[in-house]
């Protein structure tokens, strides 16, 4: 009779297993981004739900003369205003919650069943509200591009030239590119297939491509649609006619600018809910704030020698 190895004497992984305590992360969601585009943009209070944009009617009309000689007249003038200016509505992001009190009541260690579910839920309203800021048929910047502000690539990819043109229609202390990942590879093998290969910049602890010291940021929200898609440039903020986010500050329950959490009751069923909304829009305050590159080809690669 054989005699037992030494392994079958030993006390096994499997069973060892069933004494030690598994340390669990907290849920990972695939589809979170960093969200650059709500962080980089300009975001702007507003209190009534409605952002009117104001604009100068014919500036050319100003009169203003250089230097008069002697007793020559002053030119009378003043500046005229839209008397229809456009109103932006702040639009909601909104969702329900719902968690089953036991659920809560007995697996809540280490991790809080309502914190998480509370947590991934917000973090999914936050990726729609970056989306909706791109692609909204209303006021997404895609939508709102001025007429004379849009651009075709030279002969498909997105080239420096294409980007030095982009720089020509918003000059005015631009702020950064937006583009699909997928755009910024490319870019970047065009910037290198032509010797230029783009510096980098560390924003918020990443590293970014640049162009003309113009930081290039990623976004997954930017469309693709058969190998095409469109390179923005924006610049930001009230102060500089710019690109603004707009959001409702001071709700009830407000976890972070814009967003609330407010707890909705429990069901005859045991089941709380949790109302999840965010309010958001977006402005372009002038044309030359906005500038995009259309039908630009993501599928076009190099050999190298």
């Amino acid at each position: 009779m054989a005699k037992p190895t030494s392994e079958s004497q030993a006390l096994g992984d499997l069973a060892a297993r069933q004494l030690a305590n598994a340390t669990p992360t907290v849920p990972q969601l695939a589809t979170i981004t960093p969200r650059w585009l709500l962080q980089l943009i300009a975001w702007v209070p507003v209190k009534a739900g409605v952002y009117r944009v104001n604009r100068v009617v014919d500036p050319e009309r100003v009169a203003v003369k250089v230097a008069p000689v002697g007793d020559e007249p002053l030119p009378q003038t003043h500046v005229d205003y839209e008397t229809a200016p456009r109103e932006y509505l702040l639009r909601p992001v909104s969702t329900i919650l719902q968690v089953h009190t036991r659920v809560a009541d007995l697996y809540s260690s280490p991790h809080d069943q309502v914190t998480e579910q509370l947590r991934l839920t917000i973090e999914t309203v936050r990726e729609s509200q970056e989306e909706q800021l791109v692609t909204h048929p209303e006021f997404g910047l895609l939508a709102n591009v001025a007429e004379g502000q849009t651009l075709a690539p030279r002969y498909g990819p997105p080239t420096p030239d294409d980007l030095d043109a982009l720089i020509a229609k918003v000059w005015k202390q631009p702020a950064f590119f937006l583009a699909h990942p997928l755009a910024v590879a490319a870019f970047g093998r065009e910037a290198t297939r032509r010797g230029v290969p783009p510096a980098t910049v560390t924003l918020f602890g990443s590293p970014f491509l640049t162009w003309r010291g113009i930081p290039i940021i990623p976004s997954d929200k930017v469309p693709v649609v058969d190998g095409a898609t469109s390179f923005l440039l924006l610049r930001t903020g009230e102060d500089r006619r710019g690109v603004v986010g707009l959001f409702k500050p001071g709700l009830q329950g407000e976890q972070s600018p814009g967003l609330s959490v407010r707890f909705a009751g429990i069901s005859d069923a045991a089941v709380a809910s949790y109302l999840v909304s965010l309010y958001t829009s977006l402005a372009v305050l002038t044309d030359d704030a906005l500038a995009v590159l259309e039908g630009v080809r993501v599928d076009h690669f190099h050999d190298y020698a």
